[in-house]
């Protein structure tokens, strides 16, 4: 038997939450590695050639995918007060 409401908005709330939160993984996970594995930072800058490369990777995707995440979160809540 279908139901007589419509189906729920497909606006993609959830790739887009998804997608922000492997990018902020991916930013931690770099800082992560900066800090344990290759050599940390300090005022001047990263110690080895991948460490920056881990620097930068780290501050593209922490500031991106907290933006993306907030994003798709303010998506999710919206499509569920439509719910309701």
């Amino acid at each position: 038997m279908p139901s007589n409401q419509p189906n729920p908005p497909r606006d993609g709330a959830r790739p887009i939450l998804q997608s922000g939160l492997s990018m902020l993984a991916a930013g931690f996970l770099a800082v992560l590695l900066l800090q344990t594995l290759l050599g940390g930072f300090s005022a001047t800058g990263a110690h080895s050639n991948l460490g920056w490369m881990a620097l930068i990777v780290a501050l593209m995707c922490i500031p991106f995918g907290g933006l993306l995440t907030a994003l798709g979160a303010a998506k999710a809540l919206r499509n569920r007060a439509r719910r309701r």
